[in-house]
C-alpha cells in the first residue's frame, strides 16, 4: 500500500467513525474533576458511551453500566493510540485477515481466523481489561495524557486459542526472549512509533495469554480489535494488542517507544513517588493493584431517611481473586462486610451488595475496600506517579438523605 492510499484509508475509516457518532453528539455529562464536560456518542456496535477524544477514538463506559459482572459488548470502552484506528474496515474482513508468525521460530507461520477456529482446540477465560490510566483525570496534581473517570474498564467472556499453542505450532528456537505483537492500526505520519508490545517468552508461554476472536459469544466488536486481539488475564490493557495481525520472536529485550519509555511506572512496591516528582528508576507496568466501586448510584444522589437501600458493585485485582469486600456508610469509619456475588474467575470481576438504611438527614459519605486473597487492598489516601497509572485509592460515592 502506498502512502497515499495508507493516508486515504485513514481519513476514511475516521470519516465514518464522526458521521456515525454525531447523531449523538448533543447529549453531554460533566466528570467530576476540572474540564471534566463530555459529549455521549454512539459509534458502530455501541450504546452511547462518553467520548474522550475522536481521533483516534478513545470511549469512555458510564458507571452506571457496571451493574453486572459481565459488561456488554456494547458498553466495552475502547482505547486507541494512532490517528489510522480503528483500521479500513477492508483489511479485516476474514477472508482476507492474516496473522504471520515469524522471527526466531522454526516454522513460520501464516494463519487465517478459520484457521484458528477449525484447527486449534479454544479455550474461554472471563478477564477485565483496564487501560492503565483508567481514573487519570482523578490525579492531583494533575498529569498530561487523557483525562477519564473510572469507566475505562470492562469485563468479559473471552474465546480463543491460547498463544502457548501458537507458539508451539511454530516452534520456538533457541535463545528466544520476548515475543512482540503488531496490529493493523497505523500512525498517520511515518515518524510516530507503530504501537508494538512485548511479554517475556515464559509470560507468552503461560498458557493464559490468549488470542482471542470472541468476547461474550460473538466475533471481537470493530472498535475492540475485530478480528483478532491478544488478551492477557490480568494484566493492563496495553498488551492487549487490538486488530493483531504479526507475532514476532526476538532474541532480546524489546525497545520500542511503548515498552520504553512510554507505560513505565516507578520501580517500588507502590508504584509510586511524592506528587510533582519523577522517579529514579521505572519498570514496565504489569499486573492490576486491588480496585473496588460502588456502582448501584452516583454522587450527589437522593434518597430517603429510614428506607433501606441495596448498595452494590464491583470488584477485582491482577488475579489472585478476590476474597471479601468491606462496606462503610460513614466514610471509613466503621466496616463491615459486604455479600460476594458469583465467582466468574480471579481474573474477571466480583459483585456484591450491602443492605444500607440511613438513620438521619443530610450527607451520607458511603466506601468500599476490596482485599484480595493474598491480602492486599487498597490505600486510603491515592498514590501519585508522573504518567496517572494505577489509582486505586478506596472510592467514595456521597449520598443525600432527605
Amino acid at each position: 500500500m502506498n502512502r497515499r492510499t495508507f493516508l486515504s484509508n485513514g481519513v476514511k475509516t475516521v470519516a465514518v467513525l464522526a458521521a456515525s457518532a454525531k447523531a449523538a453528539a448533543a447529549e453531554t455529562v460533566r466528570l467530576p474533576f476540572a474540564n471534566g464536560e463530555r459529549g455521549l456518542v454512539a459509534y458502530p456496535q455501541k450504546q452511547p458511551l462518553i467520548r474522550l477524544t475522536t481521533r483516534p477514538p478513545q470511549l469512555e463506559t458510564p458507571m452506571r453500566l457496571f451493574k453486572e459482572a459481565i459488561t456488554g459488548n456494547d458498553a466495552f470502552f475502547v482505547r486507541y493510540h494512532l490517528t489510522v484506528a480503528p483500521p479500513a474496515e477492508d483489511l479485516l474482513r476474514p477472508a482476507k485477515f492474516r496473522l504471520q508468525v515469524k522471527g526466531l521460530v522454526e516454522t513460520p507461520l501464516t494463519v487465517s481466523i478459520e484457521d484458528l477456529k477449525s484447527k486449534f482446540e479454544p479455550v474461554e477465560v472471563v478477564a477485565v481489561n483496564q487501560c492503565s490510566g483508567n481514573s487519570r483525570g482523578f490525579f492531583e496534581p494533575r498529569v498530561i495524557g487523557g483525562q477519564s473517570g473510572n469507566g475505562m474498564m470492562g469485563n468479559a467472556r473471552w474465546k480463543g486459542v491460547p498463544l502457548k499453542t501458537i507458539l508451539a505450532k511454530a516452534g520456538l528456537k533457541s535463545g528466544a526472549k520476548q515475543v512482540t505483537f503488531d496490529g493493523l492500526d497505523k500512525p498517520l505520519l511515518p515518524q510516530t512509533p507503530d504501537f508494538v508490545k512485548a511479554l517475556d517468552v515464559d509470560q507468552a508461554n503461560d498458557g493464559e495469554v490468549m488470542l482471542a476472536y470472541e468476547m461474550n459469544g460473538e466475533p471481537l466488536p470493530w472498535l475492540n480489535g475485530y478480528p483478532l486481539r491478544l488478551v492477557v488475564p490480568g494484566y493492563y490493557g496495553t498488551y492487549w494488542v487490538k486488530h493483531l495481525s504479526e507475532i514476532e520472536v526476538i532474541d532480546k529485550v524489546y525497545e520500542g517507544y511503548w515498552m520504553n519509555p512510554a507505560y513505565r511506572i516507578p520501580d517500588n512496591s507502590c508504584a509510586c513517588v511524592p506528587p510533582g516528582t519523577k522517579p529514579s528508576k521505572t519498570v514496565p507496568i504489569g499486573r492490576f493493584n486491588v480496585r473496588s466501586f460502588i456502582t448501584s448510584h452516583e454522587d450527589g444522589e437522593r434518597i430517603q431517611k429510614d428506607q433501606p437501600v441495596e448498595i452494590s458493585g464491583i470488584a477485582f485485582d491482577g488475579g489472585s481473586g478476590i476474597r471479601e469486600i468491606l462496606f462503610s456508610e460513614d466514610g471509613g469509619q466503621n466496616w463491615r462486610e459486604a455479600e460476594l456475588g458469583e465467582d466468574l474467575g480471579k481474573y474477571s470481576f466480583r459483585t456484591w451488595r450491602a443492605r444500607f438504611v440511613p438513620k438521619k438527614t443530610g450527607e451520607h459519605k458511603l466506601q468500599v475496600r476490596a482485599v484480595n486473597r493474598t491480602g492486599q487492598s487498597q490505600p486510603s489516601e491515592p498514590l501519585w506517579n508522573p504518567a496517572g497509572y494505577m489509582r486505586n485509592v478506596i472510592e467514595t460515592v456521597k449520598l443525600l438523605v432527605a
